[in-house]
């Protein structure tokens, strides 16, 4: 049995971890934080753009004509809009995108992947991916990297469908 370094008076519903859960779990959580944290530096030293930067760059290099409304990227990145509309802000400085008017409603806005952006995107790429490989996928044989991918794929439609209730 596990000891706890707290103690719990209340009425629990459901039940605590199991020690393999728990084992797993913490694992979980801490890769996810050291994995998000050494990108983001890989990415900052390399070309000077953040991971956030990077993850609004991929969105918009991979859409239509390199638009998408504002409310398109918080979707697809699962972020606030206070989030997104201060890095957007922080990106137009920077001449990563632009700013149009909708064309079919005429308070909204389109975010615009500018050439600068896809210069930095293509330029960042091959050391993210390269960053990526060395990380995470170097250290895994093939039946783990199926074995990731169902988990994480299993995790993200419980998610989603959780997020439509």
């Amino acid at each position: 049995m596990t000891r706890h370094s707290f103690r719990y008076n209340g009425d629990m519903t459901g039940r605590w971890l199991t020690a393999d859960e728990q084992r797993a779990w913490r694992a979980y959580v801490r890769a996810g934080a050291l994995l998000t944290a050494r990108l983001n530096r890989q990415l900052q030293v390399d070309s000077g753009i953040s991971l956030p930067e990077y993850e609004v760059l991929v969105q918009l290099s991979e859409a239509p004509g390199g638009r998408l409304r504002p409310f398109q990227l918080s979707r697809a990145l699962d972020w606030e809009q206070s989030r997104l509309s201060h890095l957007l802000s922080r990106m137009m400085r920077r001449g990563f995108i632009a700013r149009e008017e909708c064309a079919g409603d005429a308070r909204g806005a389109v975010v615009v992947l500018t050439a600068a952006g896809r210069a930095a995107i293509e330029a960042a790429a091959p050391g993210h991916v390269a960053a990526v490989h060395q990380l995470v996928f170097n250290q895994l044989d093939g039946p783990q990297i199926a074995a990731l991918g169902q988990a994480s794929e299993a995790i993200l439609a419980a998610l989603e469908d959780r997020g439509r209730q």
